[in-house]
């Protein structure tokens, strides 16, 4: 019996990830994002309209993100490079091919800029992926010390969008 309650809650069942899947063809969604306590599943479509499955398990207490980092040519002088690299910087990356978006209008000010301080839950941009505008949180906590790609940019799944220094 323990088996079929956990189940119910199980976010990763084989036949509940099917039937988003067809939910998402049927109504033609790009992605679907679910959260239940410790759980977390991301579907994002992969054009013409087959999901891709992206999910991961997201840890109870706050631990390291799960965006790997990716080495990227310093575009700073030497002397400033030490403050954007390093064991303690965290890359942000685009989860969807889209349009990156700095601000929520044309004219607001940025979600975030150099120097801000982020939380897990703030938005640090928009991506647009088929008509869909997604707010991106930064899922980590830290400060902004680099934004890697510019306003209306078009980006890759994957793409180094910030940098975040997670130290203090």
């Amino acid at each position: 019996m323990a088996d079929s309650t956990k189940r119910a809650d199980d976010v990763f069942d084989i036949d509940r990830i099917r039937k988003l899947i067809e939910l998402m063809k049927e109504h033609e969604l790009g992605e679907i994002d679910l959260r239940h306590e410790n759980q977390r599943i991301r579907l994002c479509g992969a054009g013409h309209g087959q999901p891709v499955f992206a999910g991961n398990m997201v840890q109870a207490a706050p631990s390291q993100p799960a965006q790997v980092s990716l080495p990227v040519p310093a575009a700073a002088p030497a002397a400033a490079s030490s403050d954007v690299d390093g064991p303690h910087i965290v890359i942000i990356k685009s989860p969807m091919v889209g349009t990156f978006y700095s601000r929520p209008n044309p004219a607001a000010k940025n979600f975030v800029e150099s120097g801000s301080a982020v939380q897990n839950d703030t938005v640090v941009c928009i991506i647009e992926a088929m008509k869909v505008f997604n707010e991106i949180p930064a899922e980590i906590r830290g400060k902004v010390v680099q934004v890697l790609v510019k306003n209306e940019e078009a980006v890759d799944f994957g793409k180094p969008l910030f940098k975040i220094d997670t130290r203090g």
